[in-house]
């Protein structure tokens, strides 16, 4: 059996991935902040954390459809430079857990969520404040 050249078998297998159609996110998969916040995705879910000095709001939706908070619950850990703080969050309305008090959100500040639908498995997001 013959094989290809190598500068040929190279130039056969660059054609082939370029004539290969793209894979593109649907419409749903916009990352864009509705809310002002940073946005992550993990497990089909967009996360979107609102943070400022007095409330954390984390709104969650299923690309484009509002995903029930009843009976969900949420911790978030801030850490910003060597001080970290925890906050539990409760439902408060369609599709948002939230927290009142006083938070250190500076922008750099990183933010975990560790978050618990109701009859669901925990689901953690990772966020950056800007």
């Amino acid at each position: 059996m013959k094989t290809l050249p190598a500068p040929l078998a190279t130039l056969l297998a660059a054609v082939a991935i370029l004539s290969a159609p793209a894979a593109f996110a649907g419409a749903g998969h916009d990352l864009a902040p509705k809310h002002g916040g940073a946005v992550v995705e993990v497990k089909e879910v967009v996360y979107e954390l609102v943070a400022t000095p007095d409330t954390l709001s984390l709104y969650l939706d299923d690309h484009g459809r509002k995903i029930d908070t009843t009976g969900a619950t949420a911790k978030v850990t801030l850490l910003s430079g060597a001080e970290k703080s925890e906050a539990s969050l409760a439902p408060a309305g369609d599709n948002k857990l939230e927290a009142k008090g006083t938070f250190k959100v500076a922008p750099g500040t990183k933010a975990v969520a560790v978050v618990t639908l109701a009859g669901k498995a925990p689901a953690t997001a990772r966020f950056a404040i800007k």
